[in-house]
């Protein structure tokens, strides 16, 4: 008969595995700073920037070059557009930070942005700090951006487009 010390079983032996599983290490998250300045491989053998402002706003600068250019050279560039990006195009590091540099002061002014309602149609100015929303005419939607948020193939088409001097389909169809 055994004794009742060799039917218990140790604490250790129940927090030990009995099968090891392999996992797959986790990706490190990447934090998502403003000044960020982003490389945007454009698939096409030529590269875009960005740079990273307010959550979720990402602004891009009219810039293509064939190899990346050092940030100092980047931040130096006119702006050709700013948007709202999902971040995992930076937090999974889809598009790289190559940099950071202080955020100048004209890309620190919130931009506005314009809705268009589903069902009636209507059109509003959007102010993302506030939330507010202000009843607008076409014209005073023209020029704004669409208050969506972008995926970053989304971006990298516009991208190229952009560059390419033709009309983008994503930016085509969220017209006012």
């Amino acid at each position: 008969m055994k004794s009742g010390r060799e039917w218990r079983t140790s604490r250790v032996d129940l927090l030990e595995p009995k099968t090891v599983m392999s996992k797959k290490p986790r990706k490190k998250r990447i934090r998502r700073i403003p000044g960020d300045v982003l490389v945007i491989d454009l698939g096409d053998g030529t590269f875009g920037y960005g740079r990273v402002l307010d959550e979720p706003l990402i602004a891009f600068y009219n810039l293509r070059t064939e190899v990346p250019f050092p940030v100092e050279e980047v931040v130096v560039a006119s702006i050709a557009f700013v948007v709202y990006v999902m971040n995992y195009a930076v937090t999974e590091g889809i598009w790289p930070i190559i940099g950071r540099e202080p955020i100048p002061g004209e890309l620190l002014t919130e931009p506005l942005f314009f809705k268009k309602d589903p069902i009636s149609g209507k059109l509003t100015i959007y102010k993302d700090s506030t939330g507010e929303s202000t009843p607008a005419t076409r014209e005073q939607c023209e020029g704004l951006e669409c208050a969506v948020v972008w995926e970053s193939e989304h971006i990298e088409d516009r991208l190229r487009d952009y560059f390419s001097g033709k009309p983008n389909k994503w930016v085509t169809s969220l017209q006012p």
